[in-house]
């Protein structure tokens, strides 16, 4: 079994909005995997502004979702936005900056929002969810 390794950044602005990007899966927080060479930091920034069009700050490691099943480990961050402008990609058809209310609503893959939650609630930092599916 191959492992992967990925980076998911919940970015945060200064009006308290978090921004999603809609791909396959619907609406999530931007993430992929971290490439060969590269740190989890460095895919985590790198991600956001391919995904997004944003610059960011990392503020935090906040804990690690484990896939049994599929072998990924996300790693998950908070991240502030320092500059850039909001871009669609090949691997986004919108992005934007929504309240965290909105994006209850939207977001609706397995367990993302729970993932977002986690990150936004620092009591519970550093966390480890192992979960399979």
């Amino acid at each position: 079994m191959k492992f992967i390794v990925s980076a998911s950044v919940i970015v945060l602005n200064e009006h308290n909005e978090i921004l999603l990007i809609k791909g396959r899966r619907g609406w999530e927080m931007p993430q992929g995997c971290v490439e060969e060479g590269e740190t989890i930091r460095q895919a985590a920034v790198r991600e956001v502004k391919e995904e997004t069009g944003i610059d960011i700050e990392l503020i935090k490691f906040c804990g690690l979702y484990q896939n049994i099943t599929r072998g990924v480990c996300n790693n998950i961050f908070t991240g502030k936005p320092i500059g850039g402008a909001l871009t669609t990609s090949d691997e986004s058809e919108e992005v934007g900056y929504f309240t965290l209310e909105e994006a209850q609503q939207m977001i609706t893959w397995g367990n993302f929002y729970e993932r977002i939650h986690n990150a936004l609630d620092e009591k519970s930092h550093p966390f480890l969810i192992e979960f399979s599916e």
